[in-house]
């Protein structure tokens, strides 16, 4: 069975597999395109983990999926999914998960990923993985912030639409999630033609750059 390569910004990878054939353009991006959940965890009062849910578009799920059907059944199940789901989830610590949270306008560190896990709905391949705080937090009055985002822009992320876009579990009575758009508003592809835009201009980004936050979704969670 192969190895499909992990969807973090892995430019010869992406683009030695094919993955820009998804694109308008081999020079476009983004490259996929992902549709975001989270849960935002909290025991005894302290906030402990966030679990994150991502939607593949369809070009990009079909082109993860290939040969790993085992059993030849036209199914893929969570077992045949498995090793895809861990290997994609590891594959993304050097960016940190694509995903940033601040409470109180601090940051805070994730420990490794549990439950890594893979699912089909329709024709959009669903990763779902959970992210342990190093350190549960006691939110208090403070505002959790959390933001899913590349900031290579290879991965175009946005949040859901609807209630269980941004979910609460266990939080203390009161606290309550919501989801704020980018101002800016994501291009279905940026031309290598356009101003500033280059190809070389997004293969200088990398983990540490600013560039795909302009496009970020945020859920607040405000607690009384």
């Amino acid at each position: 069975m192969p190895i499909a390569a992990p969807f973090l910004r892995a430019y010869a990878l992406l683009l030695a597999a094919g993955l820009a054939c998804a694109a308008t353009a081999a020079s476009a991006h983004p490259h996929v395109w992902v549709t975001a959940k989270a849960e935002l965890i909290y025991e005894n009062g302290k906030l402990v983990s966030v679990r994150d849910t991502w939607s593949f578009d369809p070009e990009y799920t079909a082109f993860l999926v290939q040969g790993l059907d085992a059993d030849k059944d036209g199914k893929l199940s969570p077992d045949e999914l498995a090793g895809l789901a861990a290997t994609n989830t590891e594959g993304l610590s050097p960016y940190g998960y694509f995903t940033k949270l601040k409470v109180g306008g601090k940051e805070q560190a994730f420990a490794d990923p549990k439950e890594p896990a893979m699912r089909l709905e329709g024709k959009a391949l669903v990763l779902s993985f959970l992210l342990p705080l190093k350190a549960p937090i006691q939110q208090g009055r403070g505002v959790a912030a959390l933001e899913v985002y590349d900031p290579t822009y290879v991965v175009a992320f946005s949040f859901a639409e609807g209630a269980d876009a941004a979910t609460l579990a266990g939080a203390p009575q009161g606290c309550a999630a919501t989801v704020t758009r980018p101002k800016t508003e994501q291009p279905k592809t940026a031309e290598a033609g356009s101003p500033g835009m280059t190809e070389a201009f997004f293969e200088a980004l990398t983990a540490a750059s600013s560039y795909g936050v302009q496009f970020a979704s945020r859920v607040l969670v405000a607690c009384p």
